[in-house]
């Protein structure tokens, strides 16, 4: 009896050994070395490379070779289901225009008296939460490309689109994307994926049809990480992933559109506040690019 014990806690063992072993793979099917390994030496709090290790909320910790979440503890460490440790870089393209009627007027909410903005809004197929239509940096790549970039794969479909159909998109995308816009937020955000050695930060920027012009010759159709795509009317009844309902309310601040039927909660009595920087928490979800 002793003898079959003592082999099955071997065989155990050698299990756990052999797991142990195994790589653990992204999306992409790029192993993602462990912080501690010998080979893997990333420069936190600089750039390094390509990748951006540096957060927009200044120098953050690093004990026992991890960096450690800026916001404290989250209950769950490691890299968990981001694509690099320590801060991931986003890029939140908030894209809006006026209410209109059929006569082309801008359309007034009865209750607060102000002019109601939409903003176009995908469904997430991981989650299935509607949110801003954004996604990762990639390495190297500059955040207003990264905006107009992800702006087309998840609302206007581009990558399922032919040659002739990109060139046309792509330059009603660039008068979009050329425009004078709103810096909305930048820095650490609320993300349910963050964990105690990897979180999510973002830039999210508002460009706005006033006309509505260039909006019109843009059909929207979800494609890439988008389940579904529409234009929400904006207001306090928005339920959106992660922070994005903070980034949406600083929007209606910002363009005075309507935010609530509630006159003391309106934008204008918030109009000088940044979002609340968001507490740390455990959570769960899925990452489209992985990149250490």
């Amino acid at each position: 009896m002793a003898g079959r014990l003592l082999g099955k806690t071997f065989a155990t063992l050698s299990l756990s050994v052999a797991l142990a072993s195994v790589p653990v793979k992204s999306s992409g099917c790029l192993s993602i070395p462990a912080c501690s390994e010998s080979t893997f030496s990333p420069k936190f709090n600089e750039k390094d490379g390509h990748v951006e290790r540096k957060s927009q909320n200044g120098l953050y910790e690093i004990e026992n070779g991890r960096p450690r979440n800026p916001a404290g503890r989250t209950g769950l460490v490691g890299r968990g289901l981001l694509g690099r440790w320590g801060p991931n870089h986003a890029a939140d393209p908030i894209i809006t225009r006026w209410k209109k009627d059929r006569r082309g007027n801008k359309i007034t909410h009865p209750i607060s008296g102000k002019n109601i903005l939409q903003f176009v809004a995908i469904k997430r197929k991981d989650c299935g939460e509607w949110a801003i239509p954004g996604g990762m940096v990639d390495p190297g790549e500059k955040i207003s490309a990264a905006l107009k970039r992800e702006f087309g794969e998840e609302a206007l479909n581009s990558l399922q689109k032919s040659s002739a159909e990109k060139r046309e998109l792509e330059e009603q995308l660039h008068k979009l994307f050329s425009q004078e816009h709103l810096v909305i937020y930048k820095g650490y955000v609320d993300d349910p994926r963050n964990t105690d050695n990897a979180w999510m930060e973002t830039e999210a920027v508002n460009y706005h049809d006033e006309t509505g012009e260039i909006l019109d010759n843009l059909t929207l159709e979800a494609g890439d990480d988008a389940g579904k795509v529409k234009w929400v009317d904006i207001s306090d009844k928005l339920k959106l992933y992660a922070s994005h309902s903070q980034f949406i309310k600083r929007v209606a601040e910002k363009r005075d559109a309507h935010w609530s039927e509630n006159s003391e909660t309106d934008c204008g009595g918030h109009s000088s506040k940044s979002p609340r920087k968001p507490k740390a928490k455990r959570g769960a979800g899925t990452e489209k690019k992985a990149v250490i």
